[in-house]
């Protein structure tokens, strides 16, 4: 064996410990880097009652929602938030799966008017565009405070018919709500995605028993 064969052997050997040794102080740093940081919501579902009659399975609720200062900034420069509640009506089954036997949405589209100085809240079954803008439900206010706190109840939200229930059975009713990044201005949509900023989603979840004998 050379002294010059001896050398490159030594030097490729160190060479492979250091990049090993730099690798391993790097990981946790690049791991930190993948792992997106957990955003705490600026939602809470407070209170959740169920009620069940002879037209279905009626639903009330009382949110916390905290608007983070970027998205009252946007709604103050007259941008548009759509907030929507979902509920999702599932029968027990002890033999399977349970069954999704409803699922119904609520879509709350807030937006503040500079010209006028109030604020405007728009409620409907589904997404709100410009050709379903004469089946929504229009209400105005004169601040934000009043706006959000009509927007916070929702009362005897029919969220399941009679005729999908069983009246011997007990169903489970899974209750969300958020904010629709997906229904903001693109430009908005590219800088909220993934930003805590703007998050706001809350979900509850909740059993309702067998219908009352008659």
């Amino acid at each position: 064996m050379t002294t010059t064969d001896s050398f490159t052997r030594c030097w490729k050997s160190a060479g492979v410990r250091r990049l090993l040794l730099l690798w391993l102080l790097a990981l946790p740093l690049g791991w930190l880097q993948l792992v997106p940081a957990r955003a705490e919501s600026a939602a809470e579902i407070t209170q959740m009652r169920l009620e069940r009659d002879a037209e279905g399975i009626l639903l009330y609720a009382t949110l916390r929602v905290d608007l983070p200062p970027a998205v009252e900034e946007a709604l103050m420069k007259g941008v548009p938030m759509v907030f929507v509640a979902e509920a999702e009506v599932m029968r027990h089954r002890w033999y399977w799966s349970d069954k999704v036997v409803a699922s119904v949405q609520r879509h709350m589209r807030l937006a503040y008017q500079p010209l006028t100085r109030r604020w405007r809240l728009h409620i409907a079954s589904g997404p709100i565009t410009a050709s379903s803008a004469g089946m929504t439900l229009s209400q105005s206010f004169d601040t934000l405070a009043e706006a959000m706190a009509a927007l916070r109840r929702l009362s005897g939200w029919k969220v399941a018919d009679a005729s999908v229930l069983d009246s011997g059975a007990t169903h489970k009713v899974e209750f969300r709500f958020s904010l629709d990044l997906e229904q903001l201005p693109r430009p908005f949509q590219i800088g909220a995605f993934g930003q805590s900023d703007w998050t706001i989603a809350a979900r509850a979840t909740q059993q309702i028993g067998p219908e009352a004998p008659k």
